[in-house]
């Protein structure tokens, strides 16, 4: 009898240290995540996403926005500042160090920079500090897991796409490496494509939430605007978000 008392405390207190580990790795989690509040002025439909960081996560660039059913941009969400503006933390260099300076590279996120040129008929798409992204749809990278609250300026529209490119700079792979276009300024600054996710919403039977899969990737050097489907070649890019979801309200 004793012998099983003694083999109880030992499962109880094992199953107490692991319950206690798992707790003390939810609070870091917890504690790591950022929120961010964007537009919050704009009167359209309010818009919460959640971002889980992926086991590539390393300070991705990305941009979030509306497109109508066919295709056609409406308006931005979410761009992160540094791509927003042009000007990078470490975009240039001086006395052999890297410092703050523009960048400008198409490469990015061409999926985006193309629909948005198009729709605005800006005769430059990449942004840069004299024709940013306005400050109303910019934020700081985040570093970890994030949430995002924001709106969309109007609520005319019935039925949308929410989509999102997401690029890591220089994530090789054995497809993607660094040499496949030496001459190529912006691939190499790139590497893996960018990754397109999109989500389809009806304002008639708004789901509980959204999940964001990847529907293709965008040019590798930027070149077009493009949406290209198969993604057999990407490896590590697939993992820089783990979860992506979005919640849509009227109010």
């Amino acid at each position: 009898m004793k012998q099983i008392i003694i083999i109880l405390l030992i499962s109880l207190a094992g199953l107490t240290s692991a319950y206690s580990q798992q707790c003390c790795k939810s609070s870091k989690r917890n504690a790591q995540r950022t929120s961010i509040e964007v537009n919050s002025t704009a009167t359209g439909y309010q818009l919460l996403f959640d971002f889980e960081k992926g086991r590539k996560h390393n300070h991705p660039t990305f941009a979030i926005w509306i497109e109508d059913m066919d295709g056609n941009y409406i308006q931005d969400i979410f761009v992160t500042r540094s791509f927003a503006t042009g000007t990078f933390r470490f975009g240039a260099q001086s006395d052999g160090k890297w410092v703050a300076g523009e960048r400008r590279y198409q490469a990015t996120l061409p999926y985006y920079l193309h629909r948005r040129a198009s729709a605005l008929k800006l005769s430059d798409m990449v942004p840069s500090p004299k024709s940013p992204v306005a400050d109303a749809y910019t934020g700081a990278t985040p570093d970890a897991s994030f949430s995002l609250n924001a709106r969309s300026d109007n609520t005319t529209l019935n039925k949308f796409r929410i989509l999102i490119e997401v690029n890591q700079p220089w994530d090789v792979n054995d497809y993607w490496y660094s040499g496949k276009y030496p001459d190529d300024r912006d691939y190499k600054a790139s590497c893996q494509p960018s990754l397109i996710y999109a989500v389809t919403i009806d304002s008639d039977e708004i789901m509980e939430s959204y999940v964001f899969n990847p529907i293709g990737h965008g040019h590798y050097s930027g070149l077009d605007g493009k949406l290209y489907t198969d993604l057999s070649t990407m490896t590590t890019a697939l993992q820089i978000f783990e979860r992506i979801t979005v919640r849509v309200s009227k109010n």
